[in-house]
């Protein structure tokens, strides 16, 4: 495993916790221990100087990305953020090798997606599950139960097993109830978590969603942004989410703003929002309480220049009330 410098005994941990054998792991697929959570934050993806290109040579040409380099972390939680025709599904789609890099390469746990064999392309799929933006384009079978059991299943998963982690996904997605429901008789919310569930079931290192909330009501878009969140947090999955709703990705860790085929800005929250220049040149819009905030502080209220969620500017009010 190029890259961690482990010793062998640490390795061999490490490779037991990802396939289930190690007596560390805890939760719904098994949290790992602390100690192990600290071996494994290496480089999970790895994009380096990648270039895409729809149509080359064509007349209708079009780089979709640009010397993309980016790196993912282990138990990583970003949003990739940036208008249409940014590049954000375009990226998304070469996580696992369904697009393949123009220039450039792209590397999932060291394996490269560009000319890689069946077998190791179906390992690199093994890692990252992937969530398209209309859950109808993904489920496959009638019944929830059945359609969260597909992906083990292809994986060849022996069925005791997938009878654990189908009720395992469920549970972890608080959709267990709905296990022998018809997908027809599902909100579009829930119909996006069974999606997820079925993701889940095989077990990947990191779930990539592209516009997942998109076509959803404002609570269904809260209900999948809490169960995402949930994932990481308790199972230690990493989370690309990528959303085009600002309001969604100041609950995450990391964001990525990307424009035209390029990335140009990436960090934390604050530090991304701080730079509105930036997010005005990405033909972006700030978060409201974001706003809210900032007109009121050119008006002469000293509320937090950090504030980003309605319940942070709720506190800055308060504080400033308190005061007058």
């Amino acid at each position: 495993m190029a890259g961690l410098s482990l010793p062998d005994r640490h390795y061999r941990q490490f490779r037991a916790y990802r396939n289930g054998n190690s007596k560390n792991r805890r939760g719904i697929f098994g949290k790992p221990s602390i100690y192990l959570r600290g071996l494994v934050m290496a480089h999970l993806v790895e994009f380096k100087k990648v270039f895409f290109t729809y149509e080359p040579g064509s007349a209708t040409e079009a780089y979709a990305l640009k010397g993309i380099n980016l790196q993912i972390n282990r138990g990583e939680y970003m949003a990739v953020v940036g208008p249409n025709g940014s590049g954000k599904s375009t990226l998304a789609r070469h996580f696992n090798g369904l697009l393949l890099p123009s220039d450039g390469e792209v590397f999932i746990d060291h394996l490269s997606t560009t000319g890689s064999t069946a077998e190791q392309m179906k390992e690199i799929r093994k890692r990252i599950g992937m969530v398209f933006q209309n859950p109808d384009n993904q489920l496959i079978s009638s019944i929830v139960e059945e359609d969260v059991a597909f992906g083990p299943e292809n994986l060849g998963v022996p069925p005791k097993e997938i009878r654990r982690r189908v009720n395992r996904a469920l549970a972890a997605l608080n959709i267990f109830k709905y296990r022998r429901e018809s997908i027809c008789h599902l909100s579009e919310g829930q119909k996006q978590l069974v999606t997820i569930a079925g993701v889940l079931a095989m077990k990947p290192d990191c779930i990539v969603l592209d516009e997942p909330t998109a076509l959803l009501d404002p609570f269904s878009r809260k209900q999948v942004l809490e169960s995402v969140q949930r994932l990481n947090r308790e199972e230690g999955i990493a989370v690309v989410f990528i959303t085009h709703f600002m309001s969604e990705a100041v609950h995450f860790d990391r964001v990525v703003v990307m424009d035209r085929g390029e990335i140009i800005g990436d960090g934390p929250p604050r530090q991304i929002y701080s730079r509105g220049e930036l997010i005005r040149e990405a033909g972006l819009d700030m978060p409201v309480p974001a706003r809210l905030a900032a007109e009121l502080a050119g008006r002469g209220f000293p509320l937090d220049p950090g504030v980003l969620q309605v319940e942070e500017l709720v506190h800055s009010l308060c504080q400033l009330r308190s005061k007058i």
